[in-house]
């Protein structure tokens, strides 16, 4: 080949920008600008498949070969949402580098979304265990009992007592929980009574000393790369 095919990366480049500095940019704009990537990708591709099928053009590092299989499942993922007008598609990719990363939405205010695994710890007697690791969302109240028969796997019986979330403490769980013998802190389900709660003190407490998992995980932020994504 003696001339470079052409890519139009500088006009690419500059929509793209145009769009992204917008502080709110509308639908219809952002979905014009998308609309635009997906056409210079896909020109891209075909022009990528035209010279691997050259004579000495065909040959592809390890590397190269699995990040344009990444954009291609990308461009098919952003294709279809495009085309069907949704915003939510399986297993979207938002990493060419690393793929199996999911966007979780959280709903913050410093960031609405964010990226990387998300882990269900539990915390005994200082020492953190990993009960559940999923690069997908996932929610958090189903993996409470797991977290309990894992316990009693490793310590051979139920523990006493368990200070989780509120998001912890819904009817399944607090059913698990008595069943086996275990104290779920927090205030029961229902209409507080009239006199106040008894167990406030108690309460109280418990928070003091589940506040030990809140602190660990920003140690874990701060000291060993918790608060980054590591590539393999």
């Amino acid at each position: 080949m003696k001339r470079k095919p052409r890519t139009y990366r500088q006009i690419a480049r500059r929509d793209y920008l145009k769009i992204a500095k917008q502080k709110k940019p509308r639908g219809k704009a952002i979905r014009k600008a998308i609309g635009k990537q997906l056409s210079y990708l896909c020109r891209n591709l075909k022009t990528i498949d035209s010279l691997l099928n050259l004579e000495g053009h065909g040959n592809l590092s390890t590397r190269q070969s699995r990040e344009l299989a990444t954009i291609r499942t990308l461009y098919s993922q952003q294709r279809e949402m495009y085309t069907n007008k949704i915003h939510q598609i399986k297993d979207r990719i938002v990493s060419i580098c690393q793929p199996h990363i999911r966007p979780i939405v959280r709903g913050k205010a410093k960031a609405n979304t964010e990226f990387g695994a998300k882990v269900a710890v539990s915390m005994v007697d200082g020492y953190f265990y990993i009960d559940h690791l999923s690069w997908d969302s996932f929610n958090e109240s189903c993996e409470l009992q797991k977290a309990v028969e894992n316990y009693k796997e490793r310590f051979g019986f139920y523990p006493e007592a368990i200070l989780a979330d509120k998001i912890y403490r819904n009817r399944d769980n607090r059913s698990y929980c008595k069943k086996n013998g275990i104290r779920l802190s927090g205030p029961p389900l229902g209409r507080p009574p009239r006199d106040g709660r008894p167990n406030k003190e108690l309460e109280k407490q418990d928070m003091k000393e589940r506040n030990e998992i809140e602190g660990g995980f920003g140690v874990g932020k701060r000291r060993y790369g918790l608060a980054r994504i590591m590539r393999a």
